[in-house]
């Protein structure tokens, strides 16, 4: 997969491009997400997850209502926790609050007190969340990804990694060896949230990578 094609495949901008090329490539190869039908479902998922390759750590910046996503949240509590009136964002004490609480107890991390949820919110170009998930992923990665989360911040090759570990981990290459790309996005949201966007980005991928 060469320069212009990535950038048309993830819609990409050439600083964008350039930036993630050979971390995605790379990451590939390391994962054996080695056809043109896995390329394009991954980079796709990944896309989305990613907010376009931009976004590599998760952000709480929500209006009221759209914390609804979160069941652990009491209605009682959005106006509170998400953006107020005249806010452009979020401040961070509320989006480390909104993290705990939808995150917190849950897939190894501590309770809402010990503020795992904000510790181990999503990362990375996959958007890794949970403390069991960072474990796992370190392990795999032969990096200590409990006591240094950032790190799949901070290192665009870590970013893409851990993207194309858990990829692999969850079975998508053999999903998309069938085509089916319903069932990478199971496995990479169960509960399918943003499907539409989804099925947009792997409409282009496989444009720019199948033909």
């Amino acid at each position: 997969m060469n320069m212009e094609t990535f950038q048309r495949a993830a819609s990409l901008s050439p600083a964008l491009a350039q930036r993630w090329l050979s971390p995605i490539t790379a990451a590939a190869d390391e994962f054996h997400i080695n056809s043109p039908a896995r390329l394009a479902a991954w980079i796709a998922q990944m896309g989305h997850e990613s907010g376009g390759f931009r976004l590599l750590s998760e952000s709480f910046n929500y209006a009221p209502e759209a914390l609804r996503i979160f069941s652990r949240i009491p209605a009682s509590m959005r106006a509170e926790l998400g953006r107020h009136p005249g806010e452009k964002v979020v401040p961070l004490a509320r989006q480390e609050q909104i993290a705990n609480l939808a995150y917190g107890a849950r897939y190894g991390n501590g309770d809402t007190a010990s503020g795992d949820g904000w510790r181990y919110r999503g990362r990375g170009l996959k958007q890794i969340t949970f403390k069991d998930n960072y474990r796992d992923a370190g392990r795999a990665l032969s990096v200590d990804l409990v006591n240094d989360p950032e790190q799949l911040a901070n290192d665009d090759r870590l970013a893409a990694r851990s993207a194309g570990w858990y990829w692999k981990s969850r079975g998508c290459n053999e999903a998309a060896d069938r085509s089916d790309f319903d069932a990478c996005t199971r496995a990479i949201n169960p509960a399918m949230d943003g499907k539409s966007g989804r099925d947009a980005r792997y409409k282009t991928c496989c444009n720019a990578l199948l033909g």
